[in-house]
């Protein structure tokens, strides 16, 4: 079997983590709880990896442009290799749509149903991006609800999440409570 390995890093939103294999990155995961939390997503996709803390070069590369884009960079992820064994055709399809949306972009679940050859995958869409195991690098967080309404988003803090990704991104405006302490 092929080495794995992981790496923790820190991010405007909090320590995130990245996971891969000889074939490119296996998963991602936003700031939990704790490390411990955030090492236990990572190692439900990439079972055996071990810690590493001395990223190769192009992982180091991949974790700088994440840090960026959480800076409020425009960065679109699009050149990190993915190793996406093991992902349904389908699931394939979903993240390669999520992928080319651009940093300030949203498209909604619909949107991407139709792209797929009907609106009535739009659950199914929606379910596949919930099993996302590579967020933040196909932006699972890009794809709202009909009228921009914030759904669905399984990662570690929820809607308010992808609410602040895409702030920092520039799709959406700051609201009330950007303003209150």
């Amino acid at each position: 079997m092929a080495a794995t390995h992981l790496h923790l890093f820190d991010t405007p939103l909090g320590r995130c983590g990245i996971a891969w294999g000889d074939k490119g990155v296996m998963a991602a995961s936003f700031p939990e709880a704790d490390d411990g939390l955030t090492r236990k997503r990572l190692l439900k996709r990439a079972q055996d990896a071990e810690e590493a803390t001395s990223p190769p070069p192009h992982i180091l590369e991949a974790i700088s442009a994440i840090v960026r884009l959480m800076q409020g960079e425009p960065e679109t992820l699009e050149d990190i290799q993915l190793d996406l064994s093991g992902i349904s055709a389908f699931e394939q399809q979903v993240y390669a749509l999520s992928r080319a949306i651009e940093p300030g972009k949203t498209r909604t679940y619909g949107d991407l149903a139709k792209d797929l050859g009907d609106v009535a995958y739009s659950q199914r869409v929606g379910q596949s991006l919930g099993r996302n195991p590579i967020p933040i690098i196909i932006p699972c967080h890009r794809i709202v609800g009909v009228d921009n309404k914030m759904t669905g988003f399984s990662a570690p803090g929820g809607i308010d999440t992808k609410r602040a990704l895409l702030k920092i991104e520039g799709a959406i405006g700051p609201d009330l409570f950007d303003f209150m302490d």
